[in-house]
């Protein structure tokens, strides 16, 4: 079976909202994207000259409903999707319009953690239409991938080996934080040289979830750090709610910010993450930081009612089954 780590590349994210309004102030006005709005229902943000890095989409759910991977040929594709039906897992081919929609080409789906539909792709297709964009440094996207993503999840061993399983991701790191008493322990996981793609967080000992969404947050990076602080007062401005101030991680060394989309999941902008290239990729050693910041990343504008809503989410998880993806997930990986 081939490795295809460092063949995979996170390529675009689909969001389902009613509030396209607000996110057209978010995304362009705040963030800085270049958005594209050709079809009543459908809004599409660019970072660079791929036609789509979001594609947002009318529906109720207000959250992330698919994560999309660029894989570097044809032959990772088809490993990877050997690898899914291998596995008794079903497979949909994109439609036309889906796949004319993503900008890509050879579209393919399939189930993912937390009901989080996973999609395949070869080719981005880029765009003759000039960026405009409020970012004069741009964002940094290429061979790594477009930034990450964070899920919250009861089942992190799980999630971590369905990671493994389809795209040879690698542990980078992990975290051991503690807030508003509750102890967190949060996985780093690289399909690439960007530090992480995607990171697991979960509530040590307890099979709580306290988040709504699917994803707890997405991060894109700027190359310049003026484009990041600007974007940083521009969301201020405009009234949207910062989660948490300018501030960098213990791990990654990356400074970043996290807003509070329309739709209710955070949404991080960061500058200048540490990379494991394939020199440092020779001798990397997982290690367990504590805490998620050296400095900064402080609390803004929360609320004892917005603590009570994440309190009454993590009661109802309790009793909620979480949907994974046992075939793909083997037995999990368990921490070393």
């Amino acid at each position: 079976m081939a490795d295809v780590f460092g063949n995979v590349h996170l390529g675009y994210m689909v969001i389902e909202t009613d509030k396209f309004a607000d996110w057209r102030r978010f995304g362009r006005d705040a963030i800085g994207m270049h958005v594209d709005e050709t079809l009543s229902d459908v809004m599409r943000f660019r970072l660079d000259d791929n036609e789509c890095r979001f594609l947002l989409h009318r529906g109720p759910a207000e959250d992330v409903s698919a994560i999309g991977w660029q894989l570097d040929d044809h032959s990772t594709f088809d490993e990877v999707v050997s690898r899914v039906t291998r596995h008794g897992v079903p497979i949909t081919e994109g439609t036309a319009e889906e796949t004319a929609l993503r900008g890509v080409e050879r579209l393919v789906r399939f189930p993912g953690p937390n009901a989080l539909a996973q999609e395949i792709f070869t080719t981005a297709r880029t765009s003759d239409t000039p960026l405009d964009m409020r970012v004069g440094g741009g964002f940094v996207t290429g061979e790594a991938g477009m930034g990450h993503v964070a899920i919250t999840t009861k089942k992190p061993h799980q999630m971590h080996g369905y990671y493994n399983t389809v795209f040879d991701a690698r542990l980078t790191d992990y975290i051991d934080e503690t807030i508003s008493g509750v102890k967190l322990k949060i996985r780093f996981l690289r399909v690439n040289h960007r530090h992480h793609s995607v990171a697991i967080a979960a509530v040590k000992g307890l099979p709580v979830n306290p988040i709504r969404t699917q994803v707890q947050h997405l991060n894109i990076q700027v190359a310049d750090l003026d484009d990041m602080t600007a974007s940083y007062q521009r969301v201020g401005e405009l009234g949207f709610d910062m989660a948490l101030g300018v501030g960098q991680h213990t791990n990654d060394k990356e400074l970043s910010y996290y807003a509070v989309t329309p739709s209710g999941f955070e949404w991080e902008v960061g500058w200048n993450p540490i990379v494991v290239d394939a020199e440092a990729e020779s001798t990397w050693e997982t290690t367990t930081y504590q805490g998620i910041s050296i400095w900064g990343h402080t609390p803004e504008g929360r609320t004892i009612i917005d603590k009570l809503a994440q309190f009454k989410t993590g009661a109802h998880s309790l009793v909620h089954r979480e949907d994974g993806v046992p075939a793909l997930s083997g037995s999990g990986i368990p921490d070393d």
